[in-house]
């Protein structure tokens, strides 16, 4: 499945409006905050239809996954939006998560764990509130709406030392341009690693570099540093949709894919949106002087020219000039 999908639940007393653009959505928050409210609605509607006295609407089907059956339910359901509520320890095993990598459908799951088998963006975790009104307000219908948990930051100050969650490409170029400015690089090599390289760190001032697209699961314990440390994260989709964002490429659909990726990642095929933009970045530079590997960059991406397109992108989408033009 692929593209984005509006959905709206409601019954007379409240009504959820939200869009779903993955095919991993996380809801966090607390008890009482609407999460398990929403999953019975869409529950009771693919029970009992309109006899519920609930409405769901969506071009997709929306179903719920329980405990129990899960796995030989989830083998008979395809091309829906299938809600999992919290306390199905289930969504934290590696079974589980095979299942997601391999399914054509899309996934909404309210938990308060951090799912680590499961590669979900940080622009996908949402928090549940009422934009007006409160539960208890007799008959009035309340409206409720996700927001997000995890919000871009802006460097405040020049890092002394930049961490890159991978070993690869693009370490390889934040290490080249760290070292004309004077800025240490490390790679965490995997962002398992992120959490233990940025507490061992004895510098003051610490940036993080890594893929937006899957770090979903980290962030947690990724903020949790702070309380040491000045710590700031950069998270873009992925090193590879950078490079696809500042032009370099010259190909006239990019511009088309990257305003709306939705459209053109396909879940059954695409695990998380990082292995997509990284395909597609593969796929457009084959045979050509920009030829790409994940593994070792090339070095047609420090030419002069090159370089400076991507590193404008960086600054721009960190928020402050950090690298030289």
């Amino acid at each position: 499945m692929k593209g984005s999908y509006e959905i709206i639940i409601r019954n007379n007393r409240i009504q959820y409006k939200f869009t779903i653009y993955r095919n991993i959505t996380i809801l966090r928050g607390d008890s009482a905050t609407g999460k398990t409210t929403l999953i019975e609605m869409v529950d009771a509607f693919s029970k009992d239809g309109v006899d519920s006295g609930i409405e769901v609407l969506c071009k997709k089907r929306c179903v719920v996954l329980e405990r129990g059956s899960w796995k030989r339910d989830l083998e008979n359901i395809s091309d829906s939006i299938v809600f999992i509520d919290e306390g199905n320890g289930f969504v934290k095993s590696v079974e589980f998560s095979e299942m997601v990598k391999n399914s054509s459908n899309y996934f909404v799951i309210a938990t308060r764990d951090s799912l680590f088998n499961l590669p979900y963006s940080i622009r996908e975790v949402y928090g549940v509130r009422n934009k007006s009104g409160n539960m208890y307000q007799g008959t009035k219908r309340i409206y409720s709406e996700f927001y997000p948990l995890f919000n871009a930051e802006l460097l405040t100050s020049r890092p002394d030392k930049i961490i890159v969650e991978d070993s690869n490409s693009g370490f390889q170029f934040f290490n080249e341009l760290c070292s004309k400015e004077n800025i240490i690089c490390e790679s965490a090599a995997g962002k398992d690693n992120l959490y233990r390289v940025v507490r061992d760190s004895e510098e003051n001032v610490i940036l993080v570099v890594a893929d937006g697209a899957a770090f979903g699961p980290e962030m947690e314990r990724a903020l949790s540093l702070r309380k040491a440390r000045n710590v700031v994260y950069f998270l873009p989709e992925s090193f590879e949709w950078l490079i696809l964002k500042s032009g370099i490429v010259k190909q006239k659909e990019l511009k088309t894919i990257l305003e709306n990726p939705s459209d053109f990642i396909e879940s059954e095929r695409y695990f998380s949106w990082e292995r997509f933009f990284t395909s597609l970045l593969i796929d457009k530079t084959k045979d050509s002087t920009l030829s790409y590997s994940k593994e070792r960059l090339n070095k047609a991406y420090l030419q002069s020219k090159n370089k400076k397109n991507l590193v404008s992108t960086i600054n721009e989408e960190s928020g402050k000039d950090l690298f030289s033009v």
